[in-house]
């Protein structure tokens, strides 16, 4: 029988833990080492922590494509 994770002072079913990472973008290797980590909380934080920091940079990268985009239809409306 797999043990319950507690995650935020609910108890988990692993499984449905593994599932929200995978939601989250997460790979298997990061899954397996959080999961290995799920007893220590402060352990698991980090890592949810750095893969939220990863997931907030690509984001970043996109929304200045999105402006390099915006700048030039900008500039080519006013050409017309």
């Amino acid at each position: 029988m797999q043990r319950r994770v507690s995650v935020m002072g609910r108890a988990m079913d692993p499984g449905e833990m593994e599932q929200a990472l995978r939601d989250a973008g997460c790979t298997g290797e990061d899954i397996a080492c959080m999961m290995e980590n799920a007893g220590d909380p402060k352990g698991l934080l980090t890592l949810l922590a750095r893969h939220r920091a990863a997931l907030l940079e690509e984001v970043h990268r996109g929304e200045k494509k999105i402006d390099c985009l915006d700048y030039l239809i900008y500039q080519l409306k006013h050409q017309l």
